[in-house]
């Protein structure tokens, strides 16, 4: 990937450079799936982590849990769940302006002191869109979008996802090569400077 390519991912819609990867292993929860879903959404953030180095943990020692993953029909079926705007401040609001975007997903996430990532809260409303998408390719999506800090309109032009010649839905292959590069440990847990996409680039070009 090119240093312009990579910026743009990082880059967010007011033109600000916001990088951040995680700054400890992901222990995730999933909600509102059956066994089945659960296992494949916990396999898409365990092939994920694996990139990063750091894999996957059962549980967080100041956290207990440090992902969490809603999967509901109806927006409104977050206002019920106890104490959740607790973890999420202006949660009415939130849910107020997603259910008037018509939105079927959304993330947030939660940064340590050196800036990296130590929480994050996925959203993923099962409208009739999101219905027609094979369960494994909702969660790599997923997974990959909480690998990382991305822009907001990272993916909105092009997926992650690229389909294999088989028919199968993978990581596209410079993504996965991305967040490899990404949690280099020489490189910053988080960045605001454009110039790091120039560091990325260095090294996905020693990789390649």
């Amino acid at each position: 990937m090119s240093p312009e390519e990579i910026t743009a991912l990082f880059t967010r819609s007011d033109d600000s450079y916001a990088f951040a990867r995680w700054g400890r292993p992901m222990a995730p929860v999933v909600f509102g799936v059956d066994d089945a879903t659960l296992a494949i959404m916990k396999g898409a953030l365990e092939a994920v982590a694996g990139l990063t180095g750091q894999g996957m943990a059962e549980t967080d020692p100041e956290l207990g849990v440090n992902v969490m993953v809603f999967v509901f029909r109806e927006w409104d079926e977050l206002r019920a769940i106890p104490d959740l705007d607790r973890l999420i401040p202006d949660l009415a609001p939130l849910l107020d302006r997603l259910e008037a975007a018509g939105a079927n997903q959304y993330r947030i996430f939660r940064f340590d002191e050196a800036g990296a990532i130590r929480a994050s809260f996925a959203f993923i409303r099962m409208d009739a869109e999101m219905a027609q998408v094979p369960a494994h390719t909702v969660a790599l999506n997923q997974a990959v979008q909480t690998a990382l800090l991305w822009s907001d309109t990272a993916f909105t032009d092009r997926s992650p996802l690229a389909r294999a010649p088989e028919g199968s839905v993978i990581l596209r292959p410079e993504i996965g090569a991305l967040i490899r590069a990404a949690y280099d440990p020489v490189l910053p847990a988080a960045a605001a400077d454009p110039s790091h996409a120039l560091r990325l680039a260095a090294r996905i070009g020693r990789e390649a």
